[in-house]
C-alpha cells in the first residue's frame, strides 16, 4: 500500500531535503508539500519532478501560523486522502534574529565555540510579534498551529489497524531555561525560537501519552547546524561565506555540524526507516555528520518531564478552543452582516 506523508515547509532547506530524499527511499509513495507560498512550492515540485518524473506530489496551501490556514488546509486534506501515514512537522520561522557580535567572536576563539553555534545560548535573541490570531508569531507557528494541525487530521491518523507517526522538526537550541509554563507564548522573554522548540518536545511526549494507544506515535528531531534561509537571516550571506572554512574546520572536531539540508535531514529520513516499536518517545534523534562527511543518527534523552509536557498540553487544548470560538464568532459576525447587507438593498 502506498504511504501517503505530509511535509510541512516543505518548499526549501531541510524540508526539501527531506522530500528528496524520501522519494530516493520510496518513489511510489504519496507526497504532500504544504507551504506558505505557492510559488515556492510550484517551483520545489517541479524540482523534485526532475529526479522523480513519475512521483506522485500534490501541493497544500498551509500557514501554520494562521489558525484559520490551519484548519482550512486540513478540511482539504481530509477530502484528499483517506489516512496519514507520515506528518512531518517541519515548518518554522526566526523573526527579527539579533546576535550579540561581541560574544560570538569572543565565543569563536575559545573552547566553547561548538557549543555557542550548537546551542546559541547567551547568543542569539529574536524580536517576535503578535499575529492576526492575536498570538505570538513564533509560537503560533513553530507550535500551536502544528498542534492544532494533528488535532485536525485526527480522523485520518488514528485509524483502526494503522499506525501513523508525527515528527517535529526541534533544535539544539531548545532548552528548558528558555521555557515557562507561566508564558508559553514566550510574551515576556527574548528568546521565542527556543521556547517554542522546547515546547514542541513536550507536547511530542504528552501526544505519546495520549494518542499511543490509538495508533499514533510522535518523534522529535534536531537537524544540528544546517546553512538554510533561517540560518542565512541571522547574520549577513557574506558573513557565512567568510566563516564557512572555519566551520568545516571545526567539524572535525564535532558532529553536530550538518551544514547541508540533506545532512540536515538525517534523522527525519532515519524514522521513516525505523519501526515504530523501536521508537523511544523521550529521545530527540540528532542529525549527525563526521568530520569525512558522513551523515549518520543518534537518539539522545531530552530533558524534559510528564507533568510539564501534561500542563503544556492542557493549555493548548483551552488555547485551541478558544481560537475555534473566536473564529465561529467572526463567521458568525460576517454572515449576520451579509444577511444585514441583503435586506437592506
Amino acid at each position: 500500500m502506498e504511504k501517503v506523508i505530509l511535509v510541512t515547509g516543505a518548499n526549501s532547506g531541510i524540508g526539501l531535503a527531506l522530500c528528496e530524499r524520501l522519494l530516493y527511499e520510496d518513489s511510489q509513495l504519496q507526497l504532500c508539500l504544504a507551504c506558505r507560498n505557492m510559488q515556492r512550492a510550484e517551483a520545489a515540485r517541479s524540482a523534485l519532478l526532475t529526479s522523480h518524473p513519475d512521483a506522485q506530489i500534490d501541493l497544500l496551501h498551509l500557514d501554520v501560523g494562521s489558525v484559520r490556514s490551519v484548519l482550512h488546509a486540513a478540511h482539504k486534506v481530509k477530502a484528499r486522502y483517506n489516512r496519514l501515514d507520515y506528518l512531518y512537522l517541519n515548518a518554522g520561522i526566526m523573526p527579527n534574529p539579533q546576535i550579540d557580535i561581541k560574544a560570538f567572536f569572543k565565543g569563536l576563539f575559545s573552547s566553547n565555540v561548538v557549543k555557542m553555534f550548537a546551542t546559541a545560548e547567551g547568543l542569539l535573541t529574536q524580536q517576535d510579534r503578535v499575529n492576526k490570531d492575536g498570538l505570538q508569531e513564533v509560537f503560533a507557528t513553530n507550535l500551536f498551529g502544528h498542534f492544532v494541525l494533528v488535532r485536525e487530521l485526527d480522523s485520518i491518523l488514528c485509524q483502526a489497524g494503522q499506525t501513523s507517526r508525527v515528527v517535529w522538526t526541534s533544535s539544539s537550541n531548545a532548552r528548558r531555561s528558555a521555557f515557562s509554563l507561566d508564558d508559553v507564548q514566550h510574551r515576556l522573554g527574548t528568546e521565542p525560537y527556543a521556547s517554542s522548540k522546547y515546547a514542541s518536545d513536550l507536547i511530542s511526549l504528552a501526544l505519546n501519552r495520549h494518542n499511543n494507544s490509538q495508533g499514533l506515535y510522535s518523534s522529535v528531531i534536531c537537524p544540528g547546524l544546517v546553512m538554510t534561509n533561517l540560518t542565512y537571516g541571522i547574520l549577513p550571506s557574506f558573513f557565512w561565506t567568510l566563516i564557512m572554512p572555519i566551520m568545516y574546520l571545526i567539524r572535525i572536531f564535532t558532529n553536530t555540524f550538518t551544514l547541508t539540508p540533506h545532512n540536515g535531514a538525517g534523522a527525519l529520513h532515519s524514522l521513516f526507516l525505523k519501526k515504530t516499536e523501536s521508537l523511544d518517545p523521550r529521545a530527540k534523534y540528532h542529525s549527525l555528520t563526521s568530520g569525512m562527511g558522513s551523515n549518520y543518527t543518534q537518539p539522545r534523552q531530552m530533558d524534559i518531564d510528564d507533568d510539564m509536557s501534561e500542563a503544556l498540553y492542557v493549555k493548548l487544548l483551552e488555547m485551541e478552543k478558544s481560537a475555534r470560538k473566536r473564529l465561529k464568532e467572526e463567521d458568525d459576525n460576517k454572515q449576520a452582516y451579509k444577511k444585514y447587507l441583503n435586506q437592506t438593498e
